[in-house]
């Protein structure tokens, strides 16, 4: 399926990305959600709003085209700069919809804390990111003795675009999503495990926004990173941007409803899954708070508002999965300690931050729709959300770019 990779090795793989990098880039510039006039919430976002404006959280991607095949990637976020393992972050996990796999997610269930980073991948290449995670870490300082890990990571379904029964994941994507991980702004759309993915029928990827909280609230920052693969009514701040563009879950269901109820159902059924808003998501949710994993899964139960707001109803075929995690030193739990002291805050501090999980969480997937660009894959075609027509229907409800007056 792959002679050239299999034939030049790990060498042709590292230029295959370099080479993909390019082509991004070169193509035409898309834009971020605010560039719109879409400011979902009160609060104001981070210097990149972004997941990474959460102090030593990185982010790192390798996207993966090979031929007319393979689009496919993986994306790494990096708790802290440090090693996960032996200083680890307490985390949680929501489950919305569970028709996914998340591999790693009981043992966080059951001891509320990450010990790797996070990996998003192909839902085929889940186990082999795993494991070349597990193997990465093992040879990192420190962890010569260490004897069990626990990588987590998540996926969703980018069957469409991609060959996924290649499973082309390798062991130097993953080691090149670890490596390359960074702060600053951070890659949207088409991007990593955001490559071949589709979302309300356009174009996914990849999101991020962020929410810094007033010094009266605390000051402190939540960052969200999406991987958008689902479907449902696409809204966008309110407008409601799916039906007035003619694509959204259930609409070859609605145009028939003047035809024989019966006939009208047998078509439903025999229809493609996007047409039942199908698909899966996954929320990464960091913040410096110092938050327990009681309050982490809390904020991550938040996550499922903010993609309700985009229009998903959490549909019977899409994995809509949740992680949060807290990088505040009060709360970092050292590995073979034997007593842990923490300070944490109080139930009564948590509502601004569910507020701005929820906010940053809608804009991260408005900005992995409108960062991604048009994909063609394994004999298909995905189009980019379009900008030009988007323009005219959010004008067309009172919505128009920072700076400009409405038409």
């Amino acid at each position: 399926m792959r002679p050239l990779m299999h034939r030049f090795g790990a060498a042709f793989a590292v230029a295959v990305l370099s080479l993909s990098a390019a082509t991004v880039s070169a193509q035409d510039a898309r834009v971020r959600a605010r560039d719109l006039g879409i400011a979902p919430g009160i609060f104001a976002t981070g210097e990149h709003n972004a997941i990474t404006d959460v102090e030593g959280v990185r982010v790192g991607h390798a996207t993966v085209r090979e031929g007319d095949t393979i689009r496919t990637g993986v994306t790494a976020i990096l708790p802290h700069v440090g090693n996960a393992y032996l200083s680890r972050v307490p985390a949680a996990i929501h489950v919305g919809n569970g028709f996914g796999k998340l591999a790693g997610s009981t043992q966080v269930a059951e001891l509320g804390e990450l010990e790797t980073p996070i990996l998003l991948t192909c839902t085929l290449c889940v186990w082999k990111a795993a494991d070349a995670m597990a193997e990465w870490m093992l040879r990192q300082p420190g962890m010569e003795k260490v004897q069990s890990i626990n990588p987590v990571v998540g996926e969703t379904n980018d069957g469409g675009l991609n060959d996924i029964r290649a499973r082309p994941i390798t062991a130097a994507h993953v080691r090149q999503a670890l490596e390359g991980a960074q702060g600053g702004a951070v890659a949207e759309g088409s991007v990593g495990a955001g490559t071949g993915t589709v979302a309300f029928g356009w174009k996914g990827g990849i999101g991020t926004s962020s929410r810094k909280l007033p010094a009266s609230l605390g000051g402190w920052t939540v960052g969200v990173l999406v991987q958008s693969n689902y479907g449902g009514v696409l809204q966008m701040g309110g407008v409601p941007v799916g039906r007035e563009l003619g694509q959204y879950a259930f609409k070859n269901a609605v145009a028939d409803a003047q035809v024989d109820a019966r006939e009208s159902l047998a078509r439903w059924s025999r229809g493609p899954a996007d047409d039942r808003g199908d698909g899966s998501v996954i929320v990464v949710i960091a913040t410096d708070a110092p938050l327990s994993d009681r309050n982490l899964r809390r904020l991550a139960s938040r996550a499922m508002m903010g993609l309700g707001r985009t229009g998903s109803s959490a549909s019977n075929g899409s994995g809509d999965y949740a992680i949060a995690f807290s990088t505040a030193s009060e709360v970092r739990r050292a590995f073979g300690s034997e007593r842990l002291r923490s300070e944490e805050l109080a139930n009564d501090q948590t509502s601004a931050l569910f507020q701005a999980g929820v906010d940053a969480v809608e804009e991260a997937v408005y900005n992995s729709l409108l960062m991604a660009t048009t994909e063609t894959g394994n004999g298909t075609t995905v189009k980019a959300i379009p900008l030009d027509e988007l323009r005219r229907v959010l004008r067309k409800h009172g919505v128009s770019p920072p700076g400009r007056n409405q038409d």
